[in-house]
């Protein structure tokens, strides 16, 4: 297994599916087919790593690593490794893009070789992000997850596709330029201090800093990482991207991109930059709560089902910004599983915002209504995610928000008790949504159909999983016991005197 360079493997597989996609464009099911096998195979491989005995390497935590010369005239590595944090957020990569496939089989017709092209490429820079420890490579991964993305949404979008991807972009890059301006810095001082210029990401943490330098340079990174997550008050661009995005694109942004930035936070940012970080809890602190209570008030205005969702994302992701800021082993421990969780839930309830608006045409929440009747299974399968979302006890995301609001409690209690009160007030839009679409008065005769067996087979396992990681989340707390150690020594108030 470790003379094998899996993880290489993993991370280009899909773009070697993506070139026959744009080749045979013209045969959409066959594009389909190819883009099915090879999502399922990325995802048998991430699957297997598991049941290899791969002791992880004493002080990195690291269970694989893949490290070539690249560029060495500049000290730029091709440098990939996998921890126990990095394993989980592939494998809900891997995972949610084989959902996309499935969802797009019948919403995307037109153009459906460039729609799976653009789809494996954003996998391939997806999982780039969550393997590349060189910050050089993980700039490139970071920009290659744009312009998929960007054509995802700006194509096969809704009526103000082309704004909505552009306003992402705009978001994007601004975020992304800083953070290579601040990549560059590090490198550079870095070099000064030793004589020796890398990109490593283990060599460029020993860099000394004075605390202005790395203050502006903390800055960058977290503006790039608070763009994509997104954390208030640079979240616009979201709820945009996600109406006017199709499904599978919603699917991808909610699941796996905002990952990309909480992930960044806590593998470079603050491990980078300690003293810093520690010192922006003040900062990230009153950031997450706001967007908790923020995004639960706007989302009890919305009339459109899929904006409604949109809103109930950021203010989930609160609950990682709080998490992140806290910076403690129950908090960090419930903050990268609140990512994994947030992936599942999140991603069903837009996948089933699709479905209604397939068999009703519309998303408004007035035109539906009374349709539990005609589509329990329908209905059921979204009082079951949604009622993942608001935090029902024996469902996923209860375990990882209950970690990290305990783990807020040990420190400013205060940001733990209004921390459940953002529950609270996700439990009660949650159930507004259902009422409105499922038990509220009748507007229509229309008898639109309940789920396929293909929109079964897309809901189940995703339903399995929320319930698995609902009652039993055990193993994957034992798979982030060591990285998350390893976080907290790298960003611990000792080494940051140190520094």
């Amino acid at each position: 297994m470790q003379a094998l360079p899996i993880l290489t493997m993993i991370v280009f597989l899909p773009l070697l599916g993506a070139v026959p996609c744009l080749v045979l464009h013209r045969y959409a099911e066959a594009c389909r087919w190819l883009s099915l096998v090879v999502t399922l195979v990325v995802l048998g491989f991430i699957l297997a790593v598991p049941f290899f005995d791969l002791a992880p390497q004493p002080g990195t935590g690291w269970l694989l690593v893949e490290d070539y010369a690249w560029i060495e005239r500049l000290g730029i590595r091709y440098t990939l490794a996998l921890d126990g944090i990095s394993l989980l957020l592939i494998l809900l990569t891997a995972f949610l893009t084989c959902v996309c496939v499935l969802v797009s089989w019948r919403q995307i017709k037109a153009g459906a070789g460039g729609f799976h092209f653009f789809l494996l490429v954003m996998e391939t820079g997806t999982l780039g992000v969550f393997l590349a420890t060189d910050l050089f490579l993980f700039y490139l991964f970071w920009e290659v997850q744009l312009i998929p993305m960007f054509f995802l949404i700006g194509l096969w979008g809704h009526a103000g596709r082309v704004r909505a991807a552009v306003k992402f972009l705009l978001y994007s890059l601004s975020g992304s330029l800083l953070m290579l301006l601040a990549i560059i810095g590090l490198y550079a001082i870095h070099g000064a201090q030793t004589g020796v210029y890398t990109s490593s990401l283990a060599a460029l943490r020993e860099t000394v800093l004075t605390s202005w330098t790395g203050m502006w340079l903390y800055a960058a990174f977290l503006l790039a990482f608070a763009v994509k997550m997104p954390i208030f008050p640079v979240h616009a661009w979201l709820p945009d991207a996600h109406t006017e995005a199709p499904t599978a694109g919603s699917v991808i942004l909610a699941g796996i991109l905002l990952k990309t930035g909480a992930y960044a936070l806590l593998r470079f940012a603050f491990p980078l930059f300690p003293a810093a970080a520690l010192g922006s809890a003040s900062l990230l602190l009153p950031a997450g709560l706001i967007g908790l209570y923020y995004a639960a008030w706007i989302a009890f205005a919305q009339t459109d089902m899929k904006r409604l969702v949109a809103y109930s994302s950021i203010g989930h992701m609160g609950f990682i910004v709080i998490g992140t800021a806290i910076w403690n082993e129950l908090s960090l421990s419930g903050t990268v599983l609140q990512m994994v969780n947030h992936g599942l839930s999140t991603s069903a309830l837009f996948i089933l915002v699709g479905m209604l608006d397939e068999r009703l045409h519309t998303r408004r929440l007035a035109d539906a209504g009374g349709l539990w009747k005609s589509m329990p299974l329908l209905g059921g399968c979204f009082l079951f995610f949604g009622l993942a979302s608001a935090g029902l006890p024996g469902l996923n995301n209860f375990v990882s928000e209950l970690l990290i609001l305990v783990g807020a409690f040990t420190k400013r209690p205060l940001v733990g008790a209004l921390g459940f009160g953002a529950m609270v007030l996700t439990l009660v839009y949650v159930l507004r949504i259902v009422q409105d679409i499922f038990f509220g008065p009748s507007r229509g005769t229309q008898n639109p159909g309940d789920l396929t067996a293909r929109e079964l087979l897309i809901l189940a396992p995703l339903a399995a999983a929320v319930l698995f990681l609902g009652l039993h989340p055990q193993p994957l707390l034992d798979m982030l016991q060591e990285p998350v150690r390893i976080l907290l020594e790298q960003a611990s108030p000792l080494q940051t005197a140190g520094r």
